[in-house]
């Protein structure tokens, strides 16, 4: 039997049934992006992207933005917007793509250093074998 303000399955009144990196209500997840599902075919961002903000939230604007905006203060990845907001990786995009459109947000790929040695290249294969 649940309790006072309890749902059943044991969750209180009012929260959503919250499994990491789900939001169990899609109508919200609708709202948010204006019922667009996915990032447009061109947009830059993966789940390594850093995004930097460009600017300060401004009122007015939608709080997930806004929220964008405060994380991305300084160089931060995609996937860790999403994790920090609690929303699927697809909708983050959609929403960081709204913002690099505005010019709010700017994107970069994270450096990459080049092994191009074939030895250290060999020495990592074997050790990963040895594992």
């Amino acid at each position: 039997m649940n309790g006072p303000g309890e749902r059943p399955g044991g969750r209180p009144a009012g929260q959503a049934g919250n499994r990491p990196g789900r939001d169990d209500s899609p109508d919200r997840l609708y709202t948010l992006t204006g019922g667009r599902s996915r990032p447009a075919p061109d947009n830059p961002f993966d789940l390594v992207t850093l995004v930097v903000a460009e600017c300060d939230p401004v009122p007015g604007m939608q709080s997930e933005h806004a929220a964008i905006l405060r994380l991305a203060e300084r160089p931060t990845a995609v996937v860790e917007v999403a994790a920090v907001l609690r929303l699927p990786v697809g909708i983050t995009k959609v929403l960081l793509a709204d913002l690099l459109a505005a010019g709010r947000v700017s994107a970069r790929h994270p450096r990459r250093t080049a092994v191009t040695d074939p030895d250290i290249l060999e020495q990592v294969l074997v050790g990963l074998r040895n594992l």
